[in-house]
């Protein structure tokens, strides 16, 4: 009775398995895949930011770090009408600066942005000897960090104060002489590890 018993059991699991194939059923060892966790930093701003809307001036973007990249945000700078457009360049520039080093508002904070440049640095027109759309800043390009450089160079460079190319001349205080600086989207993207492209500028 027990082997009679064994057999019609043995018999029934092909029957069961096809019942339940036919169900669309099907046994799995590895969890459901429900798609990546949620970052917890969005890089976008749910409300706007009242503090910027709330400033008058010269509407601008200033790239902030977020995550791993930069990220435009909208600011405002300050220039007063009748200024010479050698002198507009470069108080845009301080303005942009300015913007940089300011802290992320608290719904900046919240989305996740920060920014790598400190306040305190300064930025000039040319020296003699530069081409005439040279900015010259307080602290030598080369001494930043490759996060706050990159700021620098993509946001003057989707500004007034780059050329005509989109490309932006910096030198710093010393005499060195300046280079030309591009903001590529391998910049954008990887700041960290991605310095800006440079090069040798010629003369005036």
């Amino acid at each position: 009775m027990n082997v009679r018993r064994n057999v019609r059991h043995l018999l029934a699991l092909p029957v069961l398995a096809g019942l339940l194939a036919g169900c669309g059923i099907r046994a799995t060892e590895v969890p459901t895949d429900f798609g990546p966790a949620p970052s917890r930093v969005r890089c976008s701003l749910t409300e706007p930011d009242i503090s910027t809307q709330a400033s008058r001036g010269l509407p601008v973007q200033v790239f902030l770090l977020c995550g791993s990249s930069l990220v435009a945000v909208d600011r405002t700078v300050r220039v007063p009408d009748g200024t010479a457009d050698s002198q507009r360049r470069v108080l845009v520039a301080q303005g942009l600066l300015d913007e940089l080093a300011e802290t992320p508002s608290s719904a900046e904070k919240e989305a996740g942005y920060s920014t790598d440049v400190r306040g305190g640095m300064t930025v000039s027109g040319p020296r003699l000897g530069d081409p005439e759309d040279t900015l010259r800043l307080s602290t030598a390009p080369g001494d930043l960090t490759s996060y706050a450089l990159a700021q620098l160079v993509c946001t003057f460079s989707d500004s007034a104060a780059a050329e005509g190319d989109g490309s932006v001349i910096l030198g710093g205080p010393d005499g060195e002489p300046p280079r030309r600086y591009e903001c590529t989207d391998e910049v954008r993207s990887r700041p960290g590890s991605k310095e800006p492209p440079s090069g040798e500028v010629a003369g005036p």
